[in-house]
Formats: structure tokens, sequence, C-alpha cells
């Protein structure tokens, strides 16, 4: 799947949920902390929103980050080929996302992640995008990763798997001179 059908999936999928919800601009905008412009833009497929602007739109539909890109990362059958696997890219940090569970079969509270951080770079969480989330681990492949939940640095190197505590605000930062790549676990209420 290509970066631009994954946005054009993520704008309608955006837009689907909030109308689902009966929520107007302005609601959505007051419960997410983002502007109504800034929602329209990116319910329009005018703007590609960040992992941030993700995390706090998820967070007011009271989904987990990874439920609300999963829900607009269409596909099936239980072999999530690489080429095939959704793939997500933050306009402002390079940051990639490739969701590896397959779409098909049963529904599961499980979803496997995979991630590339750019060198130098960082990306934040709110809480409210973890309030949805059972359980979380980090794997480190390749790379240093700095993750900080609340006040708390784990610095990370490869190799380290990192379980995450109750839902606080974190960050993603790479420090390194190259990509750090790491495979996010996820376990859902």
């Amino acid at each position: 799947m290509s970066l631009t059908d994954s946005s054009a999936q993520l704008a309608q999928r955006l837009k689907a949920e909030r109308e689902a919800r009966n929520w107007s601009l302005a609601e959505l905008a007051e419960r997410s902390g983002v502007s109504k412009a800034m929602i329209s833009k990116i319910e329009r497929d005018e703007v590609s929103p960040t992992a941030a602007l993700l995390g706090r739109l998820s967070g007011a539909f009271g989904l987990s980050l990874s439920q609300m890109l999963a829900r607009a990362e269409q596909g099936g059958g239980q072999l999530a080929r690489l080429a095939e696997q959704p793939v997500w890219r933050d306009p402002e940090t390079g940051f990639i996302r490739r969701a590896l569970t397959p779409a098909g079969g049963p529904p599961t509270p499980l979803d496997l992640v995979w991630g590339e951080l750019p060198a130098g770079q960082s990306v934040d969480y709110p809480a409210a995008a973890f309030a949805f989330i059972q359980d979380q681990q980090i794997v480190l492949l390749e790379g240093m990763l700095h993750f900080t939940q609340g006040a708390v640095l784990h610095e990370m190197r490869a190799g380290d798997c990192l379980r995450l505590g109750p839902p606080e605000a974190c960050r993603f930062h790479n420090p390194g001179g190259t990509p750090c790549r790491y495979l996010v676990v996820l376990l859902r209420r």
C-alpha cells in the first residue's frame, strides 16, 4: 500500500469516526485540542497529520492510536506481506509506521507495529493515545532509542525490550546518527 493510499484512507476514517458520533468539527476540536481548521484539512486529505495530532484525535474518539490507524488500514487475509502492509509517514519528523498484524480472520486485541524514527527526531504522544491499551512493549531492533514515559527516561539499545507502565504522556527520541527501528506490541482492552 502506498503512503498516498494510506493518507486518503486515514482522512476518510477520521471523518467517519467523527460523523458516527454525530460530532461537529467544533466538538471534535474541543475534545481533542486540535483546531477545527486543521481537522477539516486532515479530513479533506489536504494535509497529513503528525503522530502527535493523531494521538490527540484518537484519544478524543476513545481509541488507541493503533486502533485508529488499524481502522483506516484496509486489507484482509491471514498473511500480511511486506509490500501490502499499510504504511504511514509522519510529515513532520519522517517517522514511518507499518502495521504488521494481518487484517484477516476474527478480530484480535493484539497489534504488532513496526516503527522507524530518523536520526535526531522525536515523536510525542499524549497519555490519551494509550488509555485503551492493556499492555504495551517496545523491542528495539536497531539503533538507539530514548523513550520517556511521564518523567522516566529509558535509554534503549538494540535488543532491549521495555514494558510500559500505566498510560502517561511519552516521547520517542532517536539520539543516534542513524535511524532506529523498533517493534511495538500492543494488547488492547
